[in-house]
């Protein structure tokens, strides 16, 4: 049907909403802009495994062991430093000492004059060899100390003294040993020799599986040359002045339990960035490792000392870039992990591309920059949105940086890859001014611009969560309820989470377990479990207006299956977490449990929470928010739910269906007996199970006051609203028949399926076993040769919030800060199984925020939610977590 104008005032937030993918980073929108390629310089036979820059220099580090220096005017090779004999692996620039440092495969690090382009020292590393391949290198001007991470799992350092070589030891044949290296602590002059290969770490690279020579270079391979240049003989290599050794006491054995892949410094040493070390501030060093951790460390004169240690990586951490009090490392299977040093908390999780190992990061104020070995290169920014996307090289790209154009304010990304390519990007600042929270007062305040990205990053997750159809009652749905599932997983990690999927019952879906952990600098913080469920009931097209799983908003409405019962609030929470989250104002942990089997009767839920229950932890509190306002326009408080026992009934004869015209009257009818059975339960709405009413609750003055008030809003009677809240009923759903059902049948077998809503104090099992005494009682009465069978199909019992309790007043207080106005506290004539099951389980109270309107359709055609009420939902859930974190309730 035609869109009005009024259809089109909301409209939906991509256009590829069946798209399923995990990366909760949207797309810009239209065609993305990517950096101008600016000049392509190629290797000869080399991967471009380092790159690194200084005022008039390119240096790239070359798989067959030499640095090739470009010229930044001209373009061109100027010179090789040679002298490695294994892959140059990080390269690193000491500006103000005008010195590049690189290390290798040969498990050595050379040093350089940038100014005469000349060796100038080997730095061993402590037991030589027994480091095997040295891969990351960081350099601070203010400790004047050169880190490096090793292949053998160690952190090691070399101090320089103040005195600067570089200005002294240009080559000079009149040149004194002791004028060159004077505050040096060199161990050997002339001519290192050759490191021999560890028995362990064969550092010599043997590319396409070719043999070594005898001087330790691969036969027929050339040393990275660029311009036509000749592979030169060893004695043509210039030789440094001497060889420094690092001493014992410089080295951390098992630093990590996995080669040391990358390492950054905090103030950054970097261009692009307004923290450079410029002394004053304390020296932070963040390593990144195989063993899927990264470290934290203090670097004093003394050494660095590890403060923290960030797990949870997914595979191997390649790469790292740290500005700003923040930490992005590029991980094996394609993630960028995000975190707060202040809080050392997990802040946000990008997937770049899903399987595809992130390389190397490089940043330019809030902007990141990420290169992947498929030749991909993404911009990300600060709200962790994918600005740009390009495929940069034909193949794995190894390594970047970013470089200022001295003449002018233009920015360069510099790229390498194993295409033999150096490639120069031109690229700009970000336009908005650069913002350090923890240099700011309003830390704590949301600004337009993150509140405006984080309403998208709401609309866009939904978008894909509801494009999922995770029917729990449909057998055909079944892969599509386990997609679900690792979405939502997927999706929770990204926003801050340690996220995981836990069995259930076979056959059945699986829980999604996720934490955001609050600010670390508390000894215990209130630890809250938010329950929900990604599971769906089914939506046939009929008397839809838009596809049930395609998200579309109108009139200020978002439509679609799930988005008020659960999706649309399970995502409202776990985005307001994870805002505060960045913003350093999570002072609590929120363990989220999802289920996929609530539209089902939650089979299997209890018992695995019972098995999984010390990996979910202590739980202070839970928090769910599964149903909707009694009305339209006043926020709710749900505080009670009737509990409910579920049984079928089947009567059968042992004859087959018969013909009423030839065996009526003869025979004892089974829907007779049953007609007769189902009289026996009730009398008007009077349930006649005897003792059914002895342990029901009275109603106090207060509920019948607040029964009362409700009723002057909703214009209904007050004893409906008890009729339908705190009172117990019995209601029969279906009578079932044997046979074609033609009206001129007997049937054989008959069946019934029939329901008890139970409250307060009635005991659920009591309940149960009354129902099926009472039918076996009523169905002897009758006397009938036929058979009965009675079966409990499923039970869910009831629950009563606490009026008084600190959490209750904490969660009122923030509805009415929000919405302005006192909330309606209200309760439920349905059942959640899970909720009472989890109060039991876990010894605390549970509270029941609904975020829906009355008129939401939650299992109807045209499901929809207010945008209005996700959003201020959310805002909801951010002051109540403020607020108990505050009071720091615990149990």
């Amino acid at each position: 049907m035609p869109c009005s104008m009024a259809d089109r005032a909301i409209i939906s937030p991509t256009s590829a909403l069946h798209s399923t993918t995990a990366s909760l980073s949207r797309e810009p929108p239209g065609k993305a802009p990517i950096p101008d390629l600016v000049h392509t310089l190629h290797q000869e036979l080399s991967s471009v495994l380092s790159v690194a820059a200084d005022e008039k220099h390119i240096f790239s580090g070359s798989q067959g062991y030499d640095i090739f220096v470009w010229d930044r005017r001209s373009f061109s090779v100027k010179t090789t430093l040679r002298g490695h004999t294994g892959s140059v692996l990080a390269l690193e620039i000491a500006i103000e000492k005008s010195w590049l440092f690189s290390s290798s495969g040969d498990s050595t690090i050379r040093i350089w004059s940038t100014k005469s382009l000349t060796p100038l020292f080997v730095l061993n590393p402590y037991l030589d060899t027994d480091a095997g391949d040295l891969f990351s290198l960081a350099y601070s001007p203010t400790l004047q100390t050169l880190y490096f991470g090793c292949q053998n799992t160690s952190l090691q350092w070399f101090t320089f003294k103040n005195r600067s070589p570089s200005q002294t030891l240009t080559p000079n044949p009149n040149l004194t040993t002791s004028d060159a290296t004077a505050d040096l602590p060199l161990i050997e002059f002339g001519t290192p020799k050759t490191p021999p290969k560890h028995k362990f770490f064969d550092s010599f690279p043997q590319p396409q599986g070719r043999p070594t020579s005898s001087d330790g270079l691969p036969v027929g391979v050339g040393l990275g040359l660029a311009s036509g240049q000749t592979t030169p003989r060893k004695d043509d290599v210039p030789q440094p002045l001497g060889v420094l050794q690092v001493p014992v006491s410089n080295v951390i054995d098992s630093a990590h339990f996995g080669y040391v892949y990358s390492m950054a410094l905090l103030p950054s040493t970097l261009e692009g960035t307004d923290s450079y070390d410029k002394g004053g501030k304390q020296i932070l060093l963040v390593t990144g490792s195989g063993d899927e951790t990264v470290k934290l460390w203090i670097c004093t004169p003394a050494g660095p000392t590890l403060v923290h240690t960030f797990e949870g990586c997914a595979g191997a951490v390649l790469s790292i870039v740290a500005r700003h009090g923040t930490v992005y490392g590029g991980c094996q299977d394609g993630q960028i992990k995000v975190w707060d040093l202040e809080t050392k908390t997990l802040v946000r999780t990008i997937i770049a591309q899903e399987g595809v190992d992130v390389l190397s990061l490089s940043m330019i104020d809030k902007d990141l920059y990420s290169c992947s070995a498929n030749g991909q290169i993404q911009r990300w920014s600060a709200s962790f949105d994918c600005t740009a996307s390009w495929s940069a090289h034909d193949g794995i790209v190894l390594s970047s940086i970013i470089t200022q154009s001295l003449d002018s304010d233009t920015w360069y990304l510099v790229t390498g890859a194993n295409d033999n390519c150096i490639k120069l990007w031109k690229i700009s600042r970000p336009r908005t001014s650069l913002h350090t929270p923890a240099d700011d007062e309003s830390e704590n305040e949301c600004t337009p611009n993150e509140k405006m990205s984080s309403q998208g990053t709401l609309a866009f997750a939904l978008s894909k969560f509801v494009s999922i159809p995770s029917v729990s009652n449909s057998s055909a749905n079944r892969e599509d309820c386990r997609q679900a599932a690792i979405w939502l997983k997927k999706c929770l990690a990204q926003l801050g989470a340690e996220s995981n999927m836990l069995p259930t019952a076979d056959g059945r879906n699986p829980l999604v377990l996720a934490t955001f952990h609050g600010t670390q600098n508390k000894t215990k913080r209130p630890r809250i479990l938010f329950y929900g469920h990604y599971d769906v009931i089914s939506a046939p097209p009929e008397g839809w207006n838009s596809d049930p799983f395609t998200l579309t908003g109108r009139n200020g409405y978002f439509y679609g299956r799930g988005v008020t019962d659960n999706k649309g609030p399970i995502l409202a929470v776990a985005c307001a977490v994870s805002e505060m989250l960045s913003r350093r104002t999570l002072g609590c942990d929120v363990v989220f449990l999802i289920e996929g089997e609530e539209e089902a009767g939650s089979v299997g839920f209890s018992d695995a929470v019972k098995r999984h229950k010390d990996i979910i932890g202590r739980v202070d509190s839970i928090l769910v928010s599964n149903s909707t306002w009694i009305a339209e326009d006043r926020p709710c408080i749900t505080y009670g739910l009737r509990g409910v026992v579920h049984a079928s009934i089947d009567i059968s004869s042992d004859h087959p269906d018969l013909h009423s015209g030839i065996e009526g009257g003869a025979v004892a009818e089974p829907m007779v007996d049953m007609i007769k059975l189902l009289a026996t339960l009730s009398d008007g709405p009077k349930v006649l199970i005897p003792k059914f009413y002895d342990k029901v609750r009275r109603q106090t003055d207060e509920e019948k006051q607040l029964y009362e008030v409700l009723s002057s809003i909703i214009n209904r009677p007050a004893s409906s609203l008890s009729s339908r809240w705190s009172e117990p009923s019995l209601s029969i759903h279906s009578l079932d028949v044997s046979g074609p059902g033609n009206e001129t049948v007997i049937p054989a077998t008959v069946k019934a399926k029939v329901s008890l809503r139970i409250v307060p104090d009635q005991e659920l099992d009591v309940i149960a076993r009354s129902l099926c005494d009472h039918i076996s009682d009523s169905f002897k009465s009758i006397k009938s040769p036929n058979k009965i069978k009675i079966s409990i199909d499923h039970t869910a019992d009831w629950w009563l919030g606490n009026l008084r309790d600190p959490w209750f007043k904490a969660l009122e207080s923030a509805v009415r800060d929000v919405w302005g106005v006192e909330p309606l506290r209200i309760r439920e004539g349905g059942s959640i199984p899970s909720v009472p099951s989890l109060e039991k389980e876990f010894g605390c109270h549970a509270l029941h925020l609904p975020l829906g309107q009355s008129s939401d359709q939650a299992h109807l055609p045209n499901e929809r939610i207010s945008l209005q009420n996700l959003h201020k939902g959310k805002d909801v859930i951010e002051r109540f977590l403020i607020s108990v974190s505050e009071q720091e309730i615990v149990n």
